[in-house]
């Protein structure tokens, strides 16, 4: 019988790349991930790991383990969510990740509720972009991810992964309320603006960028940040342009000019939880408390 604490050892590996980071997760020594390998090693009777320089790949024969390893910790989870289910009050620790406009807006409202519904439910929030944050869902780092998807960004459907809609959330043009740019219409009657955009290669960052070139206007990026709260700041006080989601209004009046815009764009916001966690009575109680 193969040793699941081993291969749950190697399936981070899978993950993580590296013996070190594997052992940073685990609390382990990398000599200890090492002595757990090469006993796994012996179990099998097939070699699992070659060396690549001053580190380590997986074997062929190690990856057809890491596959069943993922089914074995699926279906625990599943059994862990039927167990729990069986019990009258929710209780644990639910670990949660979540970007910044959803962690301002949306989760304090979930945690009021969670705390007056289910008070033995501890609830651990990490603010995480969502391309990591992800990854840290399937390393079992996170229980609770919240995603984000632009228009025209599709994003890739993990295997493993449960999605469930948040919200549609409505892009605006945000202006100023004086001074030269507080009277445009659209994004091509700036093309002399001064810009706060999220960093390129960011999904929010590469779609604002692909806007404003179909609009004709090669923005001039003065102030480049995934803060959503540096970029209010900086449209109230005159010092930018942006493009901001509705979602940062729910519980503030703005104190800049809104524009909508052409086909009126919306990101989609949703909750990604690992399928065989997806059932949980903590998973579910969270999902409910987050729908606004």
């Amino acid at each position: 019988m193969l040793d699941l604490h081993r291969l749950r050892v190697l399936r981070e590996l899978d993950r993580r790349g590296t013996l070190a980071a594997v052992a940073r997760a685990l609390n382990y020594s990398p000599s200890a991930i090492s002595q757990q390998l090469a006993q796994l090693e012996s179990e099998t009777g097939v070699r699992l790991l070659e060396h690549v320089g001053r580190g380590v790949r997986l074997t062929g024969q190690a990856r057809i383990l890491v596959r069943h390893t993922e089914a074995i910790l699926e279906h625990l989870e599943l059994a862990e969510a039927e167990l729990a289910a069986s019990l009258v009050e929710v209780t644990g620790t639910l670990r949660v990740a979540s970007f910044q406009s959803v962690l301002l807006v949306l989760v304090p409202a979930a945690l009021s509720t969670l705390a007056a519904r289910h008070p033995g439910l501890r609830v651990e929030i990490t603010q995480r972009e969502p391309e990591p944050a992800f990854a840290g869902l399937l390393a079992h780092d996170f229980d609770v991810v919240l995603g984000e998807e632009y228009p025209g960004l599709p994003q890739a459907r993990m295997t493993g992964v449960d999605q469930q809609d948040l919200v549609h959330d409505e892009l605006r043009l945000a202006l100023p309320t004086r001074g030269r740019w507080s009277e445009a219409s659209g994004p091509a009657d700036l093309a002399d603006a001064a810009w706060v955009l999220d960093p390129a290669g960011t999904a929010p960052g590469e779609w604002a960028r692909a806007l404003l070139r179909t609009a004709g206007v090669e923005p001039d990026v003065r102030f480049e940040s995934a803060d959503l709260l540096l970029h209010i700041h900086l449209v109230e006080t005159g010092h930018a342009v942006a493009f901001l989601p509705d979602l940062l209004w729910a519980d503030r009046r703005p104190a800049v000019r809104l524009r909508a815009l052409r086909a009126h764009p919306a990101r989609r916001l949703f909750t990604g939880v690992r399928r065989g966690a997806a059932e949980h009575p903590a998973v579910r109680a969270f999902r409910a408390a987050l729908t606004p």
